[in-house]
């Protein structure tokens, strides 16, 4: 992440995602406060709260995201649609399930969109003889 700047951006989308009152406080709280999902972009959909490895939509779709569950609780999906984790009582109980599911390297958001991210990383990835690299 470009320090200050992404860190500013992804600051913006903790705020909005708070804003939209689309997701629990309870929540949006644990999540926040999760040290390797805080640095991640949040967002929001249906009610549900995932994290992207980028900046800019269209936004990537590999980390698992958080949905409520019919009666109280919550369920975690994904990272696909048809992908599903299975159901968790709590908020905290909820973000380590998401965190346990991280891809490996996965670290603070990119500024940019996935098509740059994935150009990013391959250009890196090249650089370091092939091995994986995170922004």
């Amino acid at each position: 992440m470009d320090a200050p700047q992404g860190r500013d951006i992804v600051e913006a989308g903790w705020h909005a995602v708070r804003e939209d009152g689309r997701v629990q406080d309870e929540l949006l709280h644990a999540a926040y406060q999760e040290p390797r999902l805080r640095p991640l972009f949040p967002w929001t959909g249906m009610g549900e709260l995932h994290f992207s490895r980028c900046t800019e939509a269209r936004w990537t779709w590999d980390i698992p995201y958080i949905q409520p569950a019919r009666g109280g609780g919550y369920w975690v999906s994904g990272p696909l649609r048809h992908e599903s984790v299975g159901p968790a009582a709590t908020a905290e109980e909820t973000v380590a399930m998401v965190v346990a599911r991280l891809p490996p390297g996965c670290g603070p958001a990119f500024v940019g969109t996935p098509d740059e991210l994935a150009a990013h990383e391959a250009a890196a990835s090249a650089l370091h003889g092939g091995s994986a690299s995170q922004p």
